[in-house]
């Protein structure tokens, strides 16, 4: 294949690529050695993303031609040596003053593309190439590229989440930050031999990155171990500047310290240990409440549907029906003395549900109460009332609303109006679902309420209604009604 660019290039065979294009050997018509990449074409996309001017940046594989071959667009480079990705399969570890010497070469080229207001985006090994007896920066605007092609979660087909920072993971704009997290990923690795974060699956970098301690560095003297920890921080705004990096890997001695200066290094390195775990601490926290107020969102909108089906379904059958409104979409139905109740739903108080001597089997992140009342029979009895949680209570990380409903444990007879009787996600529920036996039991099995097959739910209780309406409703004759075993993971 021949690509007619400014000059005119013999493509060779293929020696390498990624997810967004493929690299090729290529010789010019005046003998020139380079290689070229071949970049799809996408809609929405224009040639500008793909930068060919980084002119006065040092450290970077510099365009020497482009422009477009049929559908592609085509980036002629110079041809390096290897990358680092393959030194390191050859190397493994490197020495304390070569992974210095390489972590120098890609601070100059971050510091000036700060200066340039340029980001990366995509720094990793297999993006630094061995060029003229330094490394350089490849693939330049790849990423911004894939950003604009594609949805976020297709980095994981492309070899970058041992090395995307936190906030990347939370859907934000990557910047200077985003690099220099990049930059300690790959600092860790060339001193241990090892990313600190190895996943696997996509799920377990994000843990990872969002939540998870760094491993201690081993190998790196204090000043050094400082520096990298400083750059994974958790908090973008936490990490120290390209500039800074750069000036500090200069200050990293060849020799070890001794004497005070030694204890100094040492202090300071548990200093910034001691400040990226605060740091990991606010971001885990940070993280969870904005998952949190997500699901809460998800479950309110979603309970809006399951309560407007069931009160149209019921006012239809029975359109003298008493009806009231209440608060956050709950509702009243009354007929004769008996009235079915739902109230609407509650964000649980997480530290009530988690606190506690016995551990939470599954996450609540909002209730609600579902409550049929009668006036007391000759017995007492006064009606039932059922829980209605928003949990992930079969499935880890699955949530939906979930009907179930609780009883006092027959080993401690306890006289109650209402039988079984609903709960919020508190002490008293926790010791209900949790292997020990508690005073109050499971009395009604987990029943996923699903939206469009509601039938059998809104059936029940427009029975229970009836019966109700009819001054015939009794306490149930065996407490539970239905096996609730296995309806909820411990």
């Amino acid at each position: 294949m021949r690509l007619a660019l400014n000059k005119e290039w013999a493509v060779g065979a293929r020696i390498g690529g990624g997810g967004f294009g493929a690299v090729f050997e290529a010789e010019s018509a005046d003998d020139e050695k380079a290689a070229v990449k071949l970049v799809p074409k996408a809609p929405g996309t224009e040639r500008e993303m793909l930068f060919t001017d980084l002119d006065g940046v040092r450290n970077v594989v510099p365009v020497i031609d482009s422009g477009e071959h049929e559908d592609q667009w085509a980036l002629v480079m110079p041809r390096a040596e290897k990358s680092l990705r393959d030194h390191l399969e050859k190397r493994g570890q490197l020495p304390i003053d070569e992974a210095v010497a390489v972590l120098t070469d890609v601070a100059e080229a971050l510091t000036d593309l700060k200066d340039r207001e340029v980001v990366h985006r995509d720094l990793k090994p297999e993006n630094i190439l061995l060029l003229g007896g330094r490394w350089c920066l490849a693939d330049f605007g790849i990423a911004r590229y894939a950003e604009a092609t594609t949805a976020n979660r297709t980095f994981k087909f492309h070899g970058t989440l041992a090395y995307m920072a936190p906030e990347r993971w939370n859907n934000q704009r990557a910047t200077s930050a985003s690099d220099i997290y990049a930059l300690g990923i790959l600092a860790y690795e060339l001193l241990e031999g090892t990313a600190p974060f190895t996943g696997p699956s996509a799920h377990d970098f994000q843990d990872q990155h969002l939540h998870g301690t760094l491993p201690s560095l081993a190998t790196a003297p204090p000043l050094l171990a400082a520096l990298v920890t400083e750059c994974l921080y958790k908090a973008p705004q936490a990490r120290p500047a390209a500039g800074n990096v750069l000036a500090r890997l200069g200050q990293i001695p060849a020799a070890a310290l001794s004497g005070g200066l030694a204890a100094l290094a040492e202090a300071n390195q548990g200093a910034v240990a001691r400040q990226a775990e605060d740091d990991r601490r606010a971001s885990a926290h940070t993280t969870e409440a904005d998952r949190r107020k997500a699901l809460l969102e998800a479950a309110t909108t979603s309970f809006a549907f399951i309560a407007d089906a069931f009160l149209t379904t019921l006012t239809a059958a029975a359109p003298s029906a008493e009806v009231g409104k209440e608060k956050q979409g709950g509702w009243t139905v009354r007929i004769n003395d008996a009235q079915l109740a739902l109230s609407g739903p509650r964000e649980t108080v997480l530290e009530i549900w988690r606190s506690g001597s016995t551990p939470a089997p599954f996450d609540v992140i909002a209730s609600a109460t579902l409550s049929l009342k009668v006036p007391a029979n000759h017995h007492g009895y006064a009606g039932r009332s059922h829980s209605l949680w928003y949990a992930d209570a079969q499935a880890e990380a699955e949530y939906r609303w979930f009907e179930t409903a609780f009883m006092h444990t027959p080993l401690r007879p306890v006289t109650s109006t209402t039988a079984p009787f609903a709960l919020d996600p508190d002490a008293k529920s926790r010791d209900a679902v949790s292997p020990i036996l508690g005073l109050q039991q499971v009395a009604w099995p987990f029943m996923p309420l699903v939206i469009g097959d509601l039938d059998e739910f809104i059936d029940r209780w427009a029975s229970w209604l009836a019966q109700a309406a009819n001054g015939r409703l009794a306490h149930p004759s065996h407490m539970p009604e239905r096996s609730p075993e296995g309806s909820w993971r411990r």
